[in-house]
This record gives structure tokens, sequence and C-alpha cells, in this order.
């Protein structure tokens, strides 16, 4: 059968490129064609479109890139009623995605399937309209989403399990090098415990948190804060924020970083839910522009009481979340203190990760459930 994807960041094309591996295994004479990025392209099939050429945050970056996501988005239209896959999977990205399901379901008899549902639970819950009208199947990967979906808005849908979960598990089932092995290959001093520092998958978190990110670790002499570069941006970037902070960057060894690292300061998204799953202590950031404003939104406007992964499936707060103008460089140094000196802090922190694995449900290999499901529904419907 002929699979059309659509993934339009770094995450989404990891989560992507492991469901095109299972479907291939449910599938054999699968074929993919898909806008995505390197490791969907690592799979095999045909990419129109990488993800780096659409994948813009913020209401001014998105102003100034619309002609080109406008463009993008009339050729993924018109390539998909070209090709006539037996079914478009889309990936996360709602803003790009809905606008896909909404023109598949109005011009074509494909079916539409959501992996990696929109986060309409935290905002813009309006848009389960057009998810009702447009999508035909979805497979969550958050457990809280069943009852939001099929309880408050009679929507059924797959939970499959989560695919951090499954990667971080099979990743720490390997083999793996000593903290001074690990500094050694990495340039890094094997006297200091490691700050992990996780600005984000995109150019504007990147630039908004970096900064002082990077001001709050530099008060903690004693520690070396080491810097993960998110896949699809070039470490170049990255220099534009450095100055002259004594920071090491590590291009694809994220897992190997959270490995060894005493303390993170991480971004809110996915890194969240990995760091704890690698048991790190971690303060989330998430400083933008207009901090006053934003902090007004997120109290008002935002359904969630929180904004980390973390935070979400425990129904609670295991971690501190820094947003807005709470971001700042002493509040930041203050929780990582705490962390730091308090060992039954960090007790409770971790008993936290545990209960937040426990609902989950641990390693389910989600993308080989989904790609189950995909397939036995896909084969139904051609039987009929």
């Amino acid at each position: 059968m002929k699979y059309y994807l659509i993934a339009g960041e770094a995450s989404g094309d990891l989560h992507a490129s492991h469901l095109m591996e299972a479907l291939g295994k449910e599938d054999s004479a699968a074929d993919f064609r898909f806008y995505g990025g390197d490791l969907m392209t690592a799979v095999g099939g045909t990419r129109v479109m990488h993800y780096k050429d659409l994948a813009y945050m913020g209401f001014l970056p998105v102003l100034r890139h619309l002609p080109k996501i406008l463009s993008g988005m009339r050729r993924c239209k018109a390539d998909i009623l070209s090709w006539q896959p037996d079914v478009v999977i889309l990936v996360d990205y709602p803003g790009f995605n809905l606008d896909i399901a909404k023109y598949v379901h109005a011009h074509t008899r494909i079916p539409v399937y959501y992996y990696i549902a929109p986060k309409i639970w935290a905002w813009k819950e309006y848009r389960i309209k057009r998810i009702k009208r447009d999508v035909d199947e979805i497979f969550s990967i958050l457990p809280f989403e069943v009852p939001f979906f099929e309880g408050k808005h009679h929507f059924p849908i797959h939970y499959v399990g989560n695919p951090t979960a499954d990667e971080v598990a099979a990743y720490q089932a390997g083999d793996h090098s000593t903290f001074d092995a690990f500094a050694g290959d990495n340039y890094l001093s094997a006297g200091k415990p490691v700050i992990a520092l996780l600005a984000g998958s995109r150019k504007q978190e990147i630039k908004n948190n970096l900064p002082t990110m990077l001001e709050a670790a530099d008060a903690f002499p004693s520690y070396q804060p080491v810097l993960a570069c998110a896949p699809g941006i070039s470490p170049d970037f990255y220099w534009e924020y450095l100055g002259d902070a004594d920071v090491k960057l590590l291009i694809n060894r994220t897992y190997a970083l959270l490995r060894h690292a005493k303390v993170a300061l991480v971004t809110s998204g996915t890194a969240t839910l990995e760091t704890a799953l690698f048991r790190v202590p971690q303060v989330v950031c998430y400083r933008m522009p207009m901090g006053k404003l934003m902090a007004f939104l997120k109290r008002h406007v935002l359904k969630v009481r929180f904004i980390s992964l973390v935070n979400l499936i425990a129904g609670r707060e295991v971690v501190k979340e820094l947003v807005a103008d709470d971001m700042t460089v002493p509040q930041l140094c203050a929780e990582m203190e705490r962390i730091l000196c308090d060992e039954a802090y960090r007790k409770q922190i971790d008993d936290g990760y545990s209960e937040v694995l426990s609902h989950l449900g641990g390693a389910q290999h989600a993308p080989r459930k989904a790609a189950h499901i995909m397939v036995q529904l896909l084969r139904k419907r051609t039987a009929k």
C-alpha cells in the first residue's frame, strides 16, 4: 500500500521514521512518500520537502515566511492528489496538517490518520470540530488524551503507548560508556558534573531561552554546562547566542548527555519527558517575548495547568515550570540550587518520574502497535 506521511519538525521526523519502519514490517509492499526529515529519508521512500523549509513558530516568523509556507502547502495538496495514496498519515504539526486533512477530506476519499494528536486539550479546543469532520482515526501517545477525546468529545481514539518511552528504554538497554569515557570522547572535564541544556528544537525557542539558561548555569562554576544541539539546526546558529559562555556543544548525543547529567534545564516539549525517563531532575524553561502578556495568556487562555509533558501526564507538579516572565536567572538558580543541594527534593522528583512512567504504561512498542492497527484498518477498507 501507499503511505503519505507529513511531519513538520525534528520530533515528528523521529516518531514518523519509527512508524515507517513498523509499517514496512506489517506491509512488505509499503511505499512511502512524505514531508519530513533526514530520519524518515533514511528509512526509504520519496521525500517531497524537508521539514526545515516549513518549521516556523511564533507570529512574526510565520508571517515573514508565509509565502513559503503556503507554497509548501499547495505543493503538498497537489502531490497527494497526484500520487493517490491509500492513506495520509499526519504527525503532530497541527497548523499545517489540519489544513491538509480538510483538503483531503473535501477532495478525495483517502482516509486521514493522525499519529500524535493535536494538543487541543491545551488550547484551541474548537479544533475538535475539524478533527471530527476531517480525521478518520487518531493514534494517541498520551494516556490523558483518551478521556479528553472519548469522554468529553465522544471521538474514539487508539492509545498505542508512548514512543519516547520505547526509544529511551531501547537506548538504556544498550552498552554505554562510563562518565570518564563520555567526558574524554566529548572534550569535557572528567572532574566536573554536567548541567544539560536542552534549549528547544526550533530557532525561535533557542533564541528566547538559551541566553538565560547559560547565564543561570554560569552561576554554578563547579559544574560544566553542555548544550544538546537540536536535529536539523546547524551548530553555527547556536554560536550567535553563546557569547563568552564556557559551554560544550554535542550533536546527536542528547541521550548520552542525559544519561550522565546531574541536572537539566529543558525547554518544554518532548525533551521534558525524555529527561524524566532518564531520571534527571530538571527545571522546565519557556521564555517568550512580551513575558507579562504571555503569562496572562497562560493563566486565562490555556486550558491546562501545566505546559510540560511530565506534569501533564502526572496531573500534578512533579518538576518546576518557569514560564514567560517567571523564567528569570534568579528563579532558575534558586531551583537548581534546591535540586543540587536537597536530597529529599531530588527523591520527590524521582518518585514523580516513577508515577509518570506508570501512567504511560512503560515501553509498549507504540509504533509497532500503531502500524498494526493502521494496516488492519486499511486492509478491511480495501476488502469492502
